[in-house]
C-alpha cells in the first residue's frame, strides 16, 4: 500500500509573534540578493506554528536564480549577523542554506531538494517549487541524500571547534553538531519508520526504538543541544566516537540496501 508523506499547509498564517523576523528579513534577503534570489522556504517549528519565541530556530532555504559571488555571500553573512542582532530575543539562532534553480531542478536534486521543498518547507515568497514534484514516500535513497557527506560535515564541525577561543561561538557549534548527529540518526531509521520526524526529540526517540544501546549517547547530545558547556575535549570526542559509529552504520545499511 502506498504511505505518501504530509506536507506542510501553507494557509495558516505565521505566529505574530515570528512574523516581524520573517517580513525583516525577507524585505533584506530581496533587497540585498535582489534577481540573484529565486524563492523562499520555511522550516522547522515556525513553519509548522508550534515555534517557542526565544527557543526556535529561524530555518531559511534559499533558491537561488545563479550561484552567489564572494561580494553576495559577504552580503548574506551581513544579513544574518545583522537580523541575529535585531531579533535575537524572539529567535534562538538563525539557519541560511541555499541553492541553485537548475540544482534544486536537475535529477541528482530531486530526491534531496524536491523532497525538501515537498514535505520540510513552506514557500514564503516567489515560484513555489514544491508544486513541481508529487508527494514521496519514505526510503533509504532519501534518507541518504538528506543526510549529505556526515564524515566530511563532521570533519568541518570538529575543525571550527578546535579553532574557536569565543564562548559563544564555541556553543553555537556544539548546539548544531548535536543536532546533525540526532538528525543523522533519525536518518538511519527513517526508511523503517516511513514517517517523519517532526522536532529533534522526536527524531532521537524513533532512533531509540531501534538502538536502545545509544541512549546515553543521544543523552549526551542532547546536553549539547541544550547550551550547556562542556569541555572541548569531550564534545570532540562525540563527534568522533559517536559520529564515527553513525558513519559506520550508513556504510553497513547502504551496502546492505545499495
Amino acid at each position: 500500500m502506498t504511505r505518501v508523506l504530509p506536507v506542510l499547509d501553507n494557509r495558516f498564517a505565521l505566529q505574530p509573534e515570528f512574523q516581524p523576523v520573517v517580513s525583516g528579513i525577507l524585505h533584506q534577503l530581496k533587497a540585498g540578493l535582489a534577481v540573484h534570489l529565486h524563492s523562499v522556504y520555511l522550516a522547522g517549528s515556525i513553519a509548522r506554528g508550534d515555534g517557542h519565541p526565544g527557543q526556535s530556530d529561524l530555518n531559511l532555504t534559499l533558491v537561488l536564480n545563479r550561484p552567489l559571488t564572494a561580494a553576495q555571500l559577504s552580503t548574506l553573512d551581513v544579513i544574518e549577523r545583522r537580523t541575529a542582532h535585531l531579533y535575537g530575543s524572539v529567535i534562538r539562532g538563525l539557519d541560511i542554506q541555499w541553492v541553485t534553480l537548475d540544482d534544486v531542478l536537475g535529477l541528482d536534486g530531486i530526491f534531496r531538494w524536491g523532497f525538501w521543498l515537498k514535505h520540510g518547507c513552506r514557500c514564503l515568497s516567489g515560484d513555489d517549487l514544491s508544486s513541481r514534484f508529487g508527494q514521496f514516500e519514505a526510503s533509504w535513497d532519501i534518507a541518504k541524500m538528506q543526510n549529505g557527506d556526515l564524515r566530511e560535515q563532521l570533519e568541518n564541525y570538529r575543525r571550527r571547534i578546535m579553532a574557536t577561543r569565543v564562548v559563544a561561538q564555541y556553543l553555537d557549534d556544539c548546539r548544531s553538531v548535536a543536532k546533525k548527529m540526532v538528525w543523522s540518526c533519525f536518518s538511519l531509521v527513517f526508511h523503517r519508520e516511513r514517517r517523519l520526524a517532526l522536532s529533534v526529540e522526536q527524531a532521537a526517540e524513533m532512533f531509540l526504538g531501534y538502538y536502545p544501546e545509544k541512549k546515553t549517547e543521544i543523552e549526551r547530545l542532547f546536553v549539547l543541544i541544550s547550551g550547556t558547556q562542556v569541555p572541548k575535549k569531550a564534545t570532540l570526542f562525540m563527534i568522533t566516537d559517536f559520529g564515527g559509529w553513525i558513519v559506520a552504520e550508513f556504510d553497513k545499511i547502504d551496502r546492505k540496501i545499495g
